[in-house]
């Protein structure tokens, strides 16, 4: 009797302190209960079996009487499990009926064994046999049952195996004892195996604890990621990506009527000028008021997107979405032409807008937006400031960019094109560790061409291979003499389709005697993401030379993590559209941080683009970062300026 109060007293006192840990509560919870029942029904069933052998050597009230009342207990027990087992349980009902459960194990078992024992001395030999492995069997389920519940299990061998051994090793003079004493070694394994079961257990519901926590926050950067890529961090309103996705959500979705759609196109006139002159910063404040704008004349329903630099786009659903793009267009052309007062200036900029109309219903969305950026490139082939409706005749502007196609192909052989550098500085010395090359078009014929515009082009005419491998070819050539500095060259996503890329890279590193260990391709997601199989080969073959590969405008896609592990980038490049938040935003601070920890964690060293003050250079610092990239230390230009200049800003530094 006093080993069952004690073992009752450590079943609550360890229950208590084991209930701290509600994740560990519940699952222990969901594992007990489906073996509950079965403890119920083993003990009734052996209850049974025991009468059953003393039916005739002992009285009716002994062999049976309580037979009947552990099976009845049993059953009520047993029943109640099989239909609330699988009902959702409070954690307050979870404690109580775990600790009911444990309490009545004990009972069942000090009471089956007391009447075991009681029994004992009424039988024969062969009854004797069947009570001693009838009373084994009883305590060996139940300690099994109760096993994901480490304190119910040990109070119940607690209490059938002392009673056991003390008296079976006296009984008909020590005949029984080597049964006494095995039985107490099997219960001293199982209590081994059950502080064994119970760590494991524990470790695997922390380890999944950990996992979930891990995850939400990794969900939560991905959310924030997402947020982040799908809105300008200028203007806070949807980006290009978020337009195009609306775009394709549209093209996927059944179309109920002709004129639901319409597009305008809004490219700003007299922004790149002022945008030279006075600098990022108030050319930010620019887009910026624009941006504001634009909304306040935007119709409910109508999405409006800042595609980049100087673009913005609208799209307008429903049966009068014609009606709204054209209001629109004419009142945006008049807000647009009012001055803009910037840190107590004016500024005179005006706005060329295209639109495009789904009048017959069967044009596509995308189309509809080359269809509107078509007529605003008419608007600005007429003179700017203005409003234009897309019409079939405007195709003709692609003539154009034929014309600029031919040109970049003669420009290449007339040595038009120049390669300038932007340093990568070291963020604690500010001295240049490395150099971006970059292509000008200074040449041309007809005046330069600003790589945004003749880039695209390239890419489209496929005269970007060959760009591509004069930049890197001559760019190995003039950083080839300059010890430890590393170059980086930007590799365009077409080049990729061409197959003898690698070969094209390994040639012009063994005629340049370039070291391979100095040379970082960039790449961008789209690159992954429109040549997968490809990006991968070329990334594998490259990188088998020593070729490093650096992954560009990271942390702009929510996919980007998962090519950190899966194409083995040894450098990551934050984009500048989170470091032009940093000063402003703390929330881009922490996410910066956040990157950068866990980009070192992969082993991957990052690169942070767009440093244009000596403040944001400083926080980056703070946050760990090694490497800066930004106009702050440096605009493109050509090499013997940038590393003079570098000089000048180590020098500087140290002395700081």
């Amino acid at each position: 009797m006093l080993s069952v109060k004690r073992a009752l007293a450590t079943l609550v006192s360890q229950y208590r302190l084991n209930t701290d840990d509600k994740d560990l509560c519940r699952a222990q919870f969901r594992e007990f209960v489906h073996q509950v029942p079965l403890m119920y029904f083993i003990v009734s069933w052996n209850a049974v079996a025991l009468a059953f052998t003393f039916r005739d050597l002992a009285g009716v009230l002994l062999s049976c009487g309580l037979a009947i009342v552990l099976c009845a207990v049993s059953a009520v027990r047993g029943i109640w499990w099989i239909r609330n087992g699988r009902r959702s349980f409070t954690d307050a009902e979870i404690i109580r009926t775990i600790r009911m459960t444990g309490i009545l194990a004990i009972l069942l078992t000090g009471l089956f064994t007391a009447w075991g024992v009681t029994l004992y001395p009424y039988g024969d030999l062969q009854a004797k046999a069947h009570l001693t492995f009838f009373l084994a069997l009883t305590q060996i389920s139940a300690v099994f049952c109760l096993f994901p519940l480490r304190s119910a299990a040990l109070s119940v061998a607690t209490v059938a195996t002392v009673p056991f051994f003390l008296f079976f090793s006296q009984v008909d003079d020590g005949m029984m004892l080597p049964v006494a004493i095995m039985q107490t070694l099997v219960s001293a394994g199982m209590v081994v195996n059950l502080y064994k079961y119970n760590i494991t257990f524990s470790k695997l519901i922390t380890s999944r604890k950990v996992l979930r926590h891990r995850q939400l926050e990794a969900q939560r950067l991905s959310d924030e990621n997402r947020k982040i890529a799908f809105s300008d961090p200028l203007t806070g309103m949807p980006n290009r990506r978020a337009l195009l996705s609306r775009l394709e959500e549209i093209t996927a979705a059944p179309r109920e009527c002709a004129g639901r759609l319409a597009m305008a196109f809004i490219d700003l006139d007299g922004f790149k000028e002022i945008n030279d002159v006075h600098g990022h910063q108030l050319g930010d404040e620019l887009i910026t008021e624009v941006g504001r704008r634009l909304c306040a004349l935007r119709d409910e329903g109508a999405m409006l997107a800042r595609m980049g630099g100087d673009e913005f786009a609208v799209l307008f659903e429903g049966e009068a979405a014609d009606a709204q793009a054209a209001r629109f267009s004419d009142e945006a052309l008049r807000q647009l032409a009012e001055p803009v007062r910037i840190a107590d200036r004016l500024f005179q900029i005006g706005a060329s807008i295209g639109i495009a109309v789904d009048t017959d219903g069967v044009t596509g969305p995308f189309e509809l937006l080359r269809r509107a950026d078509t007529a605003m490139y008419a608007v600005k082939a007429n003179g700017k400031r203005g409003v234009q409706v897309y019409e079939p005749g405007l195709d003709e502007g692609s003539i154009w960019r034929r014309r600029i196609e031919q040109e970049i192909a003669e420009g290449l052989g007339r040595s038009e094109f120049d390669v300038v550098y932007q340093p990568i500085v070291d963020a604690r010395t500010q001295t240049a560790v490395c150099v971006e090359a970059l292509v000008r078009w200074p040449g041309r014929p007809d005046g330069p061409l600003s790589p945004d515009e003749f880039i695209g082009i390239a890419e489209g005419s496929g005269s970007i291979q060959a760009l591509g491998m004069y930049v890197l070819e001559r760019a190995c050539r003039e950083t080839r003499g300059i010890p430890g500095l590393r170059l980086s060259v930007n590799v365009a996503p077409t080049q990729f389709k061409d197959p003898d890329f690698c070969n094209h890279v390994r040639e012009i590193l063994d005629r340049t005697g370039f070291d391979p260990e100095r040379l970082q391709l960039e790449i961008t997601e789209r690159h992954l993401i429109d040549y997968p199989e490809r990006a991968s080969a070329a990334i594998d073959a490259l990188r088998a030379i020593g070729v490093r590969f650096a992954l560009d405008d990271f942390g702009t896609g929510f996919t980007s993590i998962a090519y950190l592990q899966s194409f083995g980038f040894g450098c990551v490049k934050i984009d500048r559209s989170l470091t032009s938040r940093l000063e402003s935003d703390p929330k881009a601070g922490f996410l910066i941080a956040g990157l950068i920890q866990m980009a070192r964690g992969l082993d991957v060293s990052v690169v942070v683009e767009g440093v244009e003050t000596a403040r944001t250079a400083a926080l980056l610092k703070t946050a760990g970062c090694r490497e800066l990239q930004g106009y702050y230390f440096g605009r493109p230009g050509p090499l013997e300026g940038v590393l003079e200049t570098q000089v000048l800003m180590g020098d500087s530094a140290v002395v700081a």
